[in-house]
């Protein structure tokens, strides 16, 4: 289950806002994935690690369009 809490963090990067996941979520993402090159995850476990994947990709898009809009 994705923590809500403290679960993203935002950064200034040359003044652009850049959404991050926190230090707690970036370590479960690696123990799932660890885990996962030992043996076979779990279908929750593989669950959120899927949930991870869609918001990585969310928040690179964000990433993306925020950096684009300040190059405008």
């Amino acid at each position: 289950m994705l923590p809500i809490a403290g679960a993203i963090r935002i950064e200034l990067e040359e003044g652009i806002p850049i959404f991050r996941a926190s230090s707690l979520v970036q370590n479960q993402i690696e123990t799932l994935l660890t885990k996962q090159q030992a043996t076979a995850l779990g279908p929750e476990e593989e669950q959120e690690l899927d949930r991870y994947e869609e918001i990585d990709d969310y928040l690179s898009f964000v990433n993306r369009s925020l950096r684009n809009l300040s190059l405008t």
